[in-house]
């Protein structure tokens, strides 16, 4: 079915293209969301007279967006499960469980908005990707636990790892920088004796 995005939508268009996508997709989501119209002639008018009215919605949703990404910066949810002693849960931690644990730290959001692979099977820390906005993605961190002490626990090791990354990432960057300048010292005179050789 064609249809004309009202919208951008990852890995589909922008707002305004023409796009051929499954008739189930265009019925079940893209035309009860309101992401889309179907390509008729009328409605290729009716999107071009209202485009910049499609176009200052868009940017309406994106700004709201933005803020709500602002606010959820660095936001981590805890999720307390009970689990073996390898840490595989009994049961798994799902886009709904993320999603109530969101909506307890006070932000409103869709499940839809939740882009999680497969359910999280394990104990751990895990970024999760939100969709907020089309163009608009913030990551949570999700600390599944069986208790709330064992959750800063694993928290304050999950900052200690990630700075120590940080630390070698930034000695690795500045070997990198000392070798390229040691190689750019050695290449000058090169080219200077090259030249008198030529003279």
């Amino acid at each position: 079915m064609e249809v004309i995005l009202l919208e951008r939508i990852e890995r589909l268009g922008q707002m305004g293209d023409v796009v051929n996508v499954k008739n189930g997709y265009a019925r079940n989501f893209l035309l009860p969301q309101k992401k889309a119209l179907r390509k008729t002639k009328d409605n290729l008018a009716l999107f071009e007279s209202k485009r910049k009215e499609y176009e200052a919605y868009n940017l309406k949703l994106k700004a709201e967006a933005e803020q709500m990404a602002e606010k959820m910066k660095n936001l981590s949810v805890v999720i307390i499960r009970q689990a073996a002693e390898t840490g595989q849960l009994y049961g798994s931690v799902t886009v709904r469980d993320i999603c109530d644990a969101i909506h307890e730290a006070g932000f409103k959001l869709e499940r839809r908005q939740i882009n999680l692979g497969q359910p999280f099977k394990n104990l751990g820390i895990f970024d999760v990707r939100l969709s907020l906005h089309p163009d608009v993605s913030q990551t949570v961190r999700v600390n599944v636990a069986r208790s709330a002490e064992e959750a800063k626990r694993s928290a304050s090791k999950h900052q200690k790892r990630q700075a120590e990354e940080a630390a070698k990432a930034e000695a690795v960057k500045a070997e990198a920088g000392k070798a390229e300048a040691k190689a750019e010292t050695a290449a000058e005179p090169v080219v200077e004796e090259t030249k008198s050789a030529e003279a």
